[in-house]
């Protein structure tokens, strides 16, 4: 039998919002896994890529194992896959796991659902990749701040009000609907919200870049005066401002809710959910895709249209959107983040110092484990020779291997763990 458990080496996204050097979780990571690693101080380290997408395939760090990647490996072992998931995903692991170290804000954006990804990748396949649903999920590891869903309406109203910058943009017409438009009818206030962020998307971007000019210089100087300003959302404001002047996206602060998570709490973004990451370091996990549709923070392609067409206008308050951690019974070192697609599913496992011996069990799916804390010696009857583990380690498991851990760090370990669970 081939080794069905090892570790892998996996591929690191430079892009420019992440943070820098060793200030970025990603690259410290990076560094603590190899001690060889050069990490450059003025580098971005935004991601790190678990999986087999092209563009960041995982190097098989096993020399008894004659395929270079975890992609190539699983195409010659697709039982490894799980037969429920092999056969549900025609013999491709269905999910990316990733770490975000994010620095300055991602773009504002939102993933298309099965049905409108594959439309528009026949219709524009440049900038649409694929034909495959992006739902995703991030679990914080440091203090992490995004933007998520649209606010509740008495929310976007005040600031309607005491934002006239933002009124002149949406218009009189659009504003007063939103503020008329009644809770009893959640079709009425969906179709008035959607007029109004429509036109806040879609105005002339001389005008817009004029009102977003006159908006940051009155709060700067109220600011300045030590007025409150967070009635205006300064703050937040002042900041993507100062990253991403005279553009449309700094605008939908007022439009969309601020989460914050604390670490081990997570955001699942499901499709048509607009979001903007801000700032913090996350593992995420994802489907297979790379459908992202813009329209602000960013230089990239945007497709305001199609954005703006295709997005869930359910107004809903921050703290809906933090998605639970559900504590597994069989063994109390598990939580379980399971979301609403059959995709992926993430486990936090938290061994306490107490314990020195863990196994880590086996579940019907192929899986990949990150440490984020601790050590330990790792053995496994699927694996060529024992492994070391610390933090940044990532191992693949093949479906029902299970690895029994060895701790020798003093305060226990930390782990997650991205697996699919049909």
């Amino acid at each position: 039998f081939p080794p069905a458990v090892f570790p892998l080496s996996c591929a690191v996204q430079g892009y420019a919002w992440g943070k820098v050097g060793l200030e970025s979780e990603v690259a410290k990571l990076v560094a603590s896994n190899d001690p060889l690693a050069q990490i450059q101080p003025d580098q971005p380290y935004a991601e790190l890529w678990m999986g087999t997408h092209p563009r960041g395939d995982a190097v098989i760090r096993d020399n008894r194992i004659p395929q270079k990647t975890l992609g190539q490996w699983i195409a010659d072992n697709p039982a490894c896959l799980g037969a429920k998931v092999k056969d549900a995903f025609q013999g491709h692991l269905p999910f990316l796991f990733k770490v975000l170290s994010i620095n300055t804000a991602l773009s504002i954006q939102a993933h298309p659902n099965k049905e409108l990804a594959a439309k528009l990748h026949v219709q524009f396949p440049e900038h649409y990749p694929d034909a495959n649903h992006k739902p995703e999920m991030a679990i914080a590891l440091t203090p992490f701040e995004g933007l998520c869903g649209f606010r509740p309406v008495e929310e976007i109203v005040s600031f309607l009000q005491s934002v006239p910058e933002l009124r002149a943009l949406i218009g009189e017409v659009a504003a007063e609907q939103l503020e008329r438009s009644g809770s009893d009818d959640p079709r009425g206030v969906s179709a008035a919200l959607r007029v109004c962020f429509t036109r806040l998307m879609k105005s002339e971007k001389k005008f817009f870049v004029d009102q977003l000019n006159m908006l940051v210089k009155r709060i700067s100087q109220e600011a300045a005066e030590g007025k409150d300003t967070s009635g205006s959302n300064g703050d937040l404001l002042l900041r993507l401002h100062s990253q991403y002047p005279g553009d449309i996206g700094c605008f939908t602060i007022y439009f969309l809710n601020l989460v914050r998570l604390e670490p081990g709490e997570a955001m699942f973004l499901g499709a048509n959910e607009p979001h903007a990451y801000l700032h913090g370091d996350c593992v995420e996990c994802m489907a297979c895709s790379d459908n992202t549709v813009r329209a602000g923070l960013t230089s990239k392609f945007i497709d305001v249209l199609t954005l703006c067409e295709m997005l869930n206008y359910t107004p809903a308050p921050s703290s809906s959107k933090i998605f639970p951690a559900t504590q597994s019974q069989l063994d109390p070192s598990v939580y379980l983040y399971d979301p609403p697609v059959p995709d992926f599913a993430v486990m936090r496992i938290e061994i306490p110092s107490s314990i020195k011996l863990y196994l880590v069990s086996a579940v019907d799916s192929a899986s990949i484990l990150l440490v984020i804390q601790g050590t330990a010696v790792g053995t496994s009857t699927a694996a060529a020779s024992e492994m070391t583990l610390r933090r940044g380690s990532v191992l693949f498991i093949s479906a029902n291997e299970s690895i029994s851990l060895h701790l020798s760090s003093p305060d226990g370990m930390l782990l997650y763990r991205a697996c699919c669970l049909l």
